[in-house]
């Protein structure tokens, strides 16, 4: 199909617009990335549906975006259509069951949420992008996930076209991961959350917001608190902050055999000292146990800031774990620093640090 015939179909759509002029740099809060074939904007579900059928029908590549925060796209010319998801529609019953369209910003969903008292979602406060994308990867922060909370998402299946809802437990949902991320089996449309209705948070988990282990505080307070925790470490998107210009935490906290632990315990005690070593970050985790990325990157000799003030691309000044566009970065100086401190991590400690982000067009191994 040509692109004007395929392009004449789009536009015939009711609840789309097709944008030749937008950037994947103008779409991501990297601010990076090329330029697409054009891109569709879809207004409502009914729309994205149908856009996305007929893209997938005539064998053109798409990538299908709400906010942006998560991805890592090459430059140039891309040989894609963005799909644009505009659908915003939130709903909240009485009996705390939420219903979010896909592109709904996420923290108002969960300022929506807080403001009716209802909890689970207060420690998910300032994340940025788009509800659809949060159950893809279990969006998590502050010990509480995604998974705690979803109960249905509406599915377009890109193998035969058909949206039906289908239960959170068959996208096998674990620590940053789902059976959709990374596939392109599916796109979500929306989502279904159950919470509670009594004013009170999740029991906390976390040690800069619990008191006690399983503590539940009012709503309010817990999302002002994670608010400040966010800002302070640059996680609350600001376009003035270049600390904010990032895809958030960059890097997974690796799950490793506890025998890798250890080794990784005593390589700290032998070059920071015994005092060091015994505060190293390790939690149990399905598959043996969870180490921070953070920990080890500025163990690794990566500080806050790396490399220098001049470089296009560093590590967030408040943040070790974010990589930030400083303003005129591209994605190759990005991609390289993220190579760099993967290296380094894995030359100092052997443990091997994986990319949260969605890659499009690049690749952290090429």
């Amino acid at each position: 199909m040509t692109e004007s015939s395929l392009t004449q179909k789009l536009s015939e759509i009711p609840d789309t617009a097709l944008d030749h002029d937008v950037s994947l740099a103008d779409l991501t809060t990297l601010r990076l990335g090329g330029r697409p074939r054009f891109t569709v904007r879809c207004a409502t579900t009914a729309a994205a549906v149908e856009a996305i059928r007929v893209l997938d029908r005539a064998g053109q590549g798409i990538l299908v975006v709400g906010g942006g925060s998560n991805l890592v796209v090459a430059e140039g010319d891309l040989d894609l259509v963005v799909v644009l998801l505009e659908n915003d529609g939130v709903s909240y019953g009485q009996d705390g069951l939420i219903e979010a369209e896909a592109g709904a910003v996420w923290d108002d969903v969960v300022a929506g949420s807080v403001e009716r008292g209802l909890g689970g979602l207060e420690c998910l406060s300032g994340i940025p992008g788009s509800a659809g994308a949060t159950p893809v990867q279990n969006v998590g922060a502050y010990g509480a996930e995604v998974a705690e909370t979803l109960t249905e998402v509406l599915l377009l299946d890109r193998t035969d076209g058909s949206v039906s809802w289908a239960p959170a437990s068959s996208l096998e949902l674990a620590y940053r991961y789902s059976n959709l991320k990374f596939t392109g089996r599916a796109v979500v449309l929306a989502l279904r959350m159950q919470l509670s209705t009594d004013g009170l948070s999740t029991p906390l988990r976390f040690g800069q917001l619990a008191g006690e282990a399983g503590q539940r505080r009012p709503v309010a307070q817990v999302r002002e608190e994670v608010l400040a925790l966010r800002r302070g470490k640059g996680m609350v998107l600001d376009d003035a902050d270049h600390d904010t210009w990032s895809a958030g935490s960059f890097f997974t906290n690796p799950v490793v055999d506890p025998a890798v632990a250890d080794e990784v315990q005593s390589r700290v005690r032998e070059t920071r000292g015994a005092e060091d070593a015994e505060r190293m970050p390790r939690w149990p985790a399905d598959g043996g146990d969870k180490l921070s990325a953070a920990w080890l990157i500025e163990r690794a000799g990566f500080p806050r800031g790396y490399p220098d003030e001049g470089a296009r691309a560093r590590l967030s000044t408040k943040h070790t774990l974010a990589l930030t566009n400083r303003g005129s970065a591209v994605t190759g100086d990005l991609v390289a620093l993220a190579r760099e401190v993967r290296d380094g991590v894995r030359a100092e400690f052997g443990v091997t640090l994986v990319p949260e982000p969605v890659w499009i067009g690049v690749s952290i191994d090429a």
